[in-house]
């Protein structure tokens, strides 16, 4: 997954003004304790962190 593919995605599914703000800063276990955005710097993939957003907030299974 590119990351425009997870943006577009976290816009989708937070809102554009929120999915920043989510990112930057929920501290999810999922993430090992980190943020979406240390996530992505310190290089996950970005299907991986995808993933861990989908787990941590229940998306549903059609957004997926």
């Amino acid at each position: 997954m590119r990351l425009t593919e997870f943006w577009r995605r976290m816009n989708e599914h937070f809102g554009e003004a929120y999915a920043d703000s989510f990112a930057r800063d929920h501290v999810m276990t999922e993430l090992g304790g980190r943020t979406v955005h240390q996530a992505l710097d310190e290089g996950w993939e970005a299907k991986d962190v995808w993933r861990a957003v989908c787990v941590a907030m229940d998306v549903p299974e059609s957004e997926r």
